[in-house]
């Protein structure tokens, strides 16, 4: 990428946070900054598990504590465990954190009106247009892609839709026992990889790499989640995998490394894919 395209997205970027009024303590003119009042719009009406809202704004367990704690002192939460896990941290608004969301939902609403107000109807079709196509890129920027066990939970889920969407295109229905068999063990390093998708902490897409010998490896599993189709999510998948097949070949030709030593270096480098 070019010094020009990092200034522009630096310069943009400094645009947008003070429009919105980012930069202010009194977030829309209330007693709290912008990080708890979306904090209460993430929440909701329908409240929230603590780690789904950590995932959902890729923030730190403990920076979500300390909003937390502090929407608890102005009274605007409450958290329990969930009634099914008590492992599990449940958070809803009261009373109060509900007025107090209705009446963010108000400003946030005049604030728009505000931005678009001074334009021409043109000029307002042109940003709302701009908008969108940002939002989109935005997003995908955001996609995180990481190498992980083929049996985890969200493994497991992304395989699940898979196979799901291949029975859902072929009227006779697709059967995985007649496919070509691609088990957990041959999707672990060193003899496989397997890659998930993730935006805003949920899984959107998979792909797995099968080494059939130490120069080739076979692609398996692709799969995009359909609201995430369009973003490029699928070519990153495969240049993931691509990129692990050639680790694969720069460590092949190192046939003088001990098995051992060549083989660590191998599910050290499919790690960082």
């Amino acid at each position: 990428m070019e010094a020009e395209q990092v200034r522009r997205v630096r310069s943009f970027n400094r645009a947008v946070s003070q429009r919105i009024g980012a930069l202010k303590d009194h977030f829309l003119d209330r007693d709290r900054p912008l990080g708890e009042a979306r904090l209460l719009y993430e929440i909701g009406r329908a409240g929230a598990e603590v780690r789904d809202l950590r995932a959902r704004l890729e923030l730190d367990s403990g920076y979500v504590s300390r909003l937390l704690r502090s929407l608890e002192r102005q009274r605007l939460v409450q958290a329990q465990p969930a009634a099914n896990d008590g492992r599990v941290r449940w958070v809803r608004l009261t009373r109060a954190g509900l007025r107090e969301l209705r009446e963010l939902d108000r400003r946030a609403d005049a604030l728009a009106k505000s931005v678009l107000a001074p334009l021409s109807v043109a000029q307002r079709d042109r940003l709302i247009a701009a908008m969108a196509e940002i939002e989109r890129l935005m997003r995908a920027s955001a996609v995180q892609i990481t190498a992980e066990a083929p049996d985890s939970a969200d493994a497991r889920l992304c395989l699940e839709q898979y196979f799901r969407e291949l029975g859902n295109r072929f009227k006779t229905g697709f059967d995985p026992a007649k496919s070509i068999p691609a088990n957990a063990d041959e999707l672990t390093p060193p003899a496989g990889v397997f890659v998930v998708a993730r935006l805003g902490g949920k899984p959107i897409g998979c792909g797995a790499l099968r080494a059939k010998d130490r120069t080739i490896g076979e692609v398996k599993r692709m799969w995009v989640t359909a609201d995430a189709r369009g973003l490029g999510v699928g070519r990153r998948i495969l240049e993931t995998l691509e990129a692990c097949t050639r680790i694969w070949r720069e460590h092949a030709q190192a046939r003088d490394q001990p098995d051992a030593q060549r083989s660590a270096g191998v599910v050290s480098q499919v790690r960082i894919c």
